[in-house]
């Protein structure tokens, strides 16, 4: 079945493996349909494709949960069936008895748990499929979680995905519909998103930096991490003692306000995409703790997403366009999301339209808008941007959780609120002296090739036979001193400015 796949000889065996699992739930019209298969597909079994697809995913292993996850966000490549399927995949993982990690443990702790610790809980708290976690106590008395990467997990997860790309790579040269969704970039945010994960060292930086975005927020609880115990297999970081969101009865009785709770979620999460450019991308509620004080508290960082300026910006502007009903300032914005893709603007103009015509008065409802968005994308046959997806999904998802503790909770209205802050922190003097300082050095290079442009339409005008009377040639000269003076302006400007902000 994969026998044509150029794989080096250590993945051989591994791709054995993954071929016997494709043959045992029947995926080869999947393979077909791909440009990888050999022969012809056996007859569809009485299970539907798509569960027998997320069935042959949970069989091998976290790589293809996690491929199954990422497709579970992307309605904009799926149908409905598939999406919901995917959604079922979850990373949990078999525990370990505590003697097969004892060695792995040891070695990065440089001696036995029982000696490092004040105190080691050998009974797993939990155990997903790439770690498996341990509460202590440091010598001080702190509670502590112990996260411990799985024996052998991480050569299988390279050769995974080192043939997962070799897949999209085929998938992609077969067919010229395929490569319309560009299954290379699904896979190395894949990749990205795996290599991550194993490696721990990354997690904890990854909280580290969010513990500095919120250090000024009193109600935002970030675990710190003790680096002298974390290696890239082992994480120890606080131990946050709260209550999952996923009732409000449960939050009261544990003394924390359900709507409070949910305002400062909501806040953080939204600062996370507008304000610091960074968030966490799995908010769900097993990653939420409700803590004393309506204070909200943060885990796994294993997977985070970034958020450039110019994205912050189309996504407010998507969110304004929507609430104005300005279907031309959505077309542009759903232009960015699909460049470089043959969509016709009048194709783009409609769907806006669309979208404002059934989203665009009274109540808003994120996730019907994400998934009318979406369905705009799959009906034009393109593939959704991967950081704008995860962006979606993270904003869809903390929306989810906390209407469930809160039902008048509006993450829309909040929104309104983060806004502000994104607009004030871009106008911070650091924030304005680098973005100063960058507008001079495009300026600069943009000054030596102003008066080349220039002087190249003052030939064609003047070589124009049309226009080429002495009046249009005074013209074009006109034209040539004016850009000069326009260019020497723009740097003089440019560097004076800056230059002011530098010495103060």
């Amino acid at each position: 079945m994969f026998t044509t796949l150029a794989v080096a000889a250590r993945d051989r065996k591994r791709l054995a493996e993954i071929s016997g699992v494709a043959a045992r739930f029947g995926l080869e019209a999947v393979l077909l349909r791909l440009g990888l298969g050999g022969g012809e597909a056996h007859a569809d079994g009485p299970e539907p494709l798509s569960r027998r697809t997320r069935q042959a995913l949970e069989a091998l292993g976290p790589t293809f949960v996690k491929l199954g996850q990422i497709l579970s966000t992307r309605s904009d490549l799926l149908p409905a069936d598939w999406i919901a399927e995917f959604e079922q995949l979850q990373s949990a993982g078999p525990t370990l008895d505590f003697e097969t990690l004892r060695p792995e443990v040891e070695a990065a702790l440089g001696g036995p748990p029982e000696q490092v610790f004040a105190r080691f809980d050998a009974a797993p708290l939990a155990a997903a499929s790439i770690a498996q976690v341990h509460r202590a106590a440091l010598r001080d008395g702190t509670e502590v979680v112990v996260k411990i990467r799985r024996p052998g997990v991480r050569p299988r997860v390279e050769a995974d995905l080192r043939l997962i790309a070799e897949l999209a790579r085929r998938a992609e040269q077969s067919s010229a519909e395929i490569a319309r969704y560009r299954p290379r970039a699904l896979i190395a945010q894949l990749t990205e998103a795996m290599l991550d994960e194993l490696d721990f060292t990354t997690e904890g930086r990854n909280v580290d930096r969010f513990a500095a975005d919120f250090a000024r927020n009193r109600d935002v609880v970030i675990p710190a991490v003790y680096w002298r115990h974390t290696t890239d297999s082992v994480l120890v970081q606080d131990y946050l003692d709260g209550v999952p969101p996923v009732d409000a009865a449960r939050l009261r009785a544990a003394g924390v306000d359900p709507h409070r709770l949910a305002r400062v979620g909501a806040e953080a999460v939204l600062d996370m995409v507008l304000v610091n450019g960074r968030f966490h991308a799995d908010p769900h509620p097993g990653n939420l703790r409700g803590l004393p004080g309506d204070r909200v508290g943060l885990l796994d960082f294993g997977m985070v997403g970034a958020v450039t300026p110019r994205r912050r910006a189309e996504l407010i502007s998507f969110v304004q366009s929507l609430a104005a009903g300005d279907g031309a300032r959505m077309a542009e914005v759903l232009a960015d999301w699909t460049e470089g893709t043959d969509v016709s603007r009048a194709s783009l103009t409609a769907g806006a339209e669309r979208l404002i015509a059934r989203h665009g008065q009274g109540a808003v409802d994120l996730p019907a808008i994400v998934a009318d968005l979406m369905g705009l994308m799959r009906q034009e046959r393109v593939a959704a941007p991967p950081d704008l997806v995860l962006i979606l999904k993270a904003l869809v998802t903390i929306e989810g959780v906390l209407s469930r503790v809160d039902p008048d909770f509006d993450l829309v209205k909040t929104m309104k609120g983060a806004w502000s802050r994104a607009l004030f922190s871009s106008r911070s003097p650091e924030a304005l002296r680098n973005r100063l300082i960058g507008a001079l050095l495009d300026l600069s290079a943009a000054s030596d090739d102003l008066p080349r442009l220039i002087r190249a339409a003052s030939r064609r005008l003047t070589a124009d036979p049309v226009v080429n009377a002495a009046s249009d040639k005074e013209t074009a000269r006109s034209i040539v001193s004016a850009g000069r003076w326009i260019a020497a302006s723009i740097v003089l400007a440019g560097a004076l400015v800056a230059g002011a902000l530098l010495l103060r």
